[in-house]
């Protein structure tokens, strides 16, 4: 056996190219890969099935991957981090570890986690040497003149501009393939096909929605920049069309890396920092919104801990209506928009963002309903359901939040509907039962008189007496 290995902890980055933390293990020495799978601290996290049941997927096809370049892949279960320093004691008695290496991750319990893992090692004299991967630029080092993280956007993305401008963050190569490794049979991923099983059984109708892999992730990336990149801009907020880019399960559990998806957005241009079309900028300020949400985790833990950015924002009354919650959350409000995104949400484990915008402003505003329940609700059933993303998304519609919508701002989702699914395509798609109604009624289909015949619910709040009614609660 090998005097030492080194040991690279895979996490929500499951994929071997332009990978940091693997490729500085494979540099040092042999190395050998690690995967943790808690359960029960996916549970605590209101991670959705179909989020689990993407990530198993692809771990096998990662467990290939490395498999080709003679990495063995061990396999641990641990139901909760509290007991990761006895894993890790546990493995360094049967393996010689002589580092770990990993990509950092951002949330509280995240970081505590590691905290424990890199005492334990300290204290053998070893390290947990971690990467930024997840992020174009290191946590903490984006800072205003004050030396303070940015809380706007606007300035967050100026500052971001102006280092693209000096250098792009360049890709990893895939490591060369090392002498096979001869360590102690562990667990692998053919032990725990009960857990696989567990998800794919409940989800079968979906997991052909949601291929893995590497290359096909790779392909995606390369067909939207090519077919839909120079009309991002216009067709984006389109629900029925196929305008965005439907790459956020990819890059959430690292199958791409967000330097992948830069490299790809100024290909044409040789990998210099120019824009050349309105597309290209405005996805990539979507892609430096996915940043500047990734640093406030990091410098704001509060909103880990179901806390409002906006601390003043903690005072208001929201409403305690179970049955209005409930009625949001299967789509059966009344009002089309709002239930056509929410049935997307539970039939696919997907929603269009400006859907998402939609129906979050309703919860919050037109409902009063604390926005944490609209936010819990969609980690439950997103398959991109990111933590960072997700509560600044949350707390923007809910005027809670780092350059939130203003709380007087709130959308009107039947105008909204009426401007961004002019023919009700979308309405049609996921609302059958009014699938019948004309372009115009369909938004609304009981503006202009009581259709009985409506197999449809009618609108549980009225739209303009409840707008009033959220304004007078952020005033107070």
């Amino acid at each position: 056996m090998q005097s030492d290995y080194q040991l690279i902890w895979f996490r929500q980055d499951l994929r071997i190219h332009d990978h940091a933390a693997l490729w500085h293990a494979t540099q040092t020495g042999p190395t050998v890969a690690l995967v943790i799978l808690s359960p029960e601290q996916w549970q605590l996290h209101d991670d959705a099935p179909i989020k689990i049941d993407f990530y198993l997927r692809q771990l096998q096809q990662l467990q290939i991957a490395l498999q080709s370049l003679n990495i063995p892949l061990i396999v641990q279960h641990l139901p909760l981090w509290k007991d990761i320093t006895q894993l890790f004691a546990d493995l360094m008695q049967n393996i010689p570890i002589q580092q770990v290496y990993a990509n950092i991750e951002l949330g509280v319990n995240e970081l505590k986690r590691d905290n424990e893992v890199q005492k334990l090692l300290n204290q053998q004299n070893k390290e947990l040497v971690l990467f930024h991967d997840r992020t174009l630029f290191p946590v903490a080092s984006i800072r205003n003149q004050s030396h303070q993280p940015y809380q706007v956007f606007s300035a967050f993305k100026k500052v971001c501009y102006q280092r693209l401008q000096q250098s792009l963050p360049q890709c990893y190569p895939v490591p060369e393939g090392q002498q096979p490794i001869n360590i102690d049979p562990y667990p692998s991923l053919e032990d725990f096909k009960e857990l696989q099983l567990k998800y794919t059984q409940q989800l079968n109708h979906l997991t052909q929605q949601w291929p893995v892999g590497e290359s096909y992730a790779l392909t995606l990336l390369d067909q939207f920049i090519h077919d839909r990149l120079d009309d991002y801009k216009n067709a984006r907020d389109f629900p029925a069309q196929a305008g965005t880019s439907q790459l956020s399960a990819y890059l959430n559990i690292g199958i791409l890396s967000i330097r992948q998806c830069l490299q790809a957005l100024f290909r044409k241009q040789h990998g210099d920092f120019v824009i050349e079309s309105e597309g290209q900028q405005t996805w990539l300020d979507e892609l430096l919104w996915r940043e500047f949400y990734q640093h406030i985790l990091f410098d704001y833990p509060r909103v880990s801990k179901h806390l409002p950015f906006q601390l003043s924002t903690q005072k208001i009354n929201w409403c305690d209506d179970p049955v209005a919650l409930q009625q949001w959350q299967q789509g059966h409000t009344g009002i089309p928009i709002v239930d056509a995104g929410m049935r997307q949400l539970l039939a696919t484990g997907w929603m269009h963002n400006r859907v998402r915008m939609i129906c979050a402003m309703f919860l919050s505003k037109n409902l009063l309903i604390d926005w944490r329940k609209g936010e819990q609700w969609f980690m439950q059933h997103l398959i991109d359901g990111d933590l960072a993303a997700n509560n600044g998304g949350w707390q923007w519609c809910a005027s809670t939040g780092t350059d939130a919508a203003p709380y007087f701002r709130i959308f009107n989702p039947i105008s909204q509907s009426q401007k961004f699914d002019p023919n009700g395509d979308y309405l049609r798609q996921w609302i059958p039962e009014l699938a019948h109604l004309d372009a115009k009624s369909i938004h609304e289909p009981y503006a202009y008189k009581m259709n009985s015949s409506l197999n449809y619910p009618i609108p549980i709040v009225d739209l303009k007496s409840s707008r009033a009614r959220a304004i007078a609660a952020f005033k107070e």
